[in-house]
């Protein structure tokens, strides 16, 4: 994994890549893509002892662009990330080439996928605790989309965000099935006894006094 940021020029050049022509995917809604994915435990990396997150992900449609946004700040990241077919061969057309801080909160990565079949977008990063302790990291992922026509007029689309969840191969625990994404679960609230029993206690006060007046 090369940890590395662009320098301003470098990064201005692989945005200008990003731009791609429209494509046979015109017709779709590059503003409502259908995306998903997952992370797990990474590869070890040679000298850097940090937690090693792999995400994985798929769209239903081409990107140019990506930010992978974990709640738990990221101690690094892999600069150069590749794409791959359902039976794991690598899209040699389709890559991706990823910057930005560290410690950080967000991994910006432009390039190129054609989203044909759903191929794999496969990247890491790390983070400097266990993947499996609590909270867990949980990223959100938004995609974005760039064209530009014969007049060179650049039209831009984004969609997102997803959520790739917790970590796969952990344990469950209290947090489990819950994402950032989540509906929190309504929490139920029992009425106190006394509280109970003090209205039971006027209602019949009320019905005594009633009676008495009625006599």
């Amino acid at each position: 994994m090369t940890l590395a940021r662009l320098a301003p020029a470098c990064a201005a050049a692989v945005f200008a890549l990003a731009i791609a022509a429209p494509s046979a995917f015109a017709g779709a809604n590059a503003n409502n893509y259908d995306c998903g994915g997952h992370i797990e435990a990474g590869p070890p990396q040679p000298g850097d002892d940090d937690t090693q997150v792999q995400y994985v992900f798929a769209c239903g449609g081409p990107i140019t662009g990506y930010q992978i946004q974990p709640q738990i700040g990221d101690t690094g990241f892999a600069t150069d990330v590749s794409v791959f077919d359902q039976q794991n061969v690598a899209v040699t057309t389709d890559s991706f080439t990823c910057n930005g801080d560290f410690p950080g909160w967000g991994i910006n990565c432009v390039g190129k996928y054609t989203g044909d079949r759903y191929a794999k977008i496969v990247g890491t990063f790390a983070i400097a605790t266990p993947l499996c302790a609590e909270p867990r990291v949980d990223p959100l992922l938004t995609v974005t989309y760039a064209t530009a026509d014969s007049k060179g007029v650049v039209t831009q689309y984004i969609s997102g965000p997803f959520d790739l969840g917790r970590p796969r191969g952990c344990k469950a625990s209290a947090a489990s099935g819950q994402t950032r994404l989540a509906t929190p679960k309504p929490v139920a609230t029992a009425t106190p006894k006394k509280a109970t029993k003090k209205a039971k206690g006027k209602k019949k006060a009320a019905a005594r006094k009633k009676a008495a007046a009625q006599r």
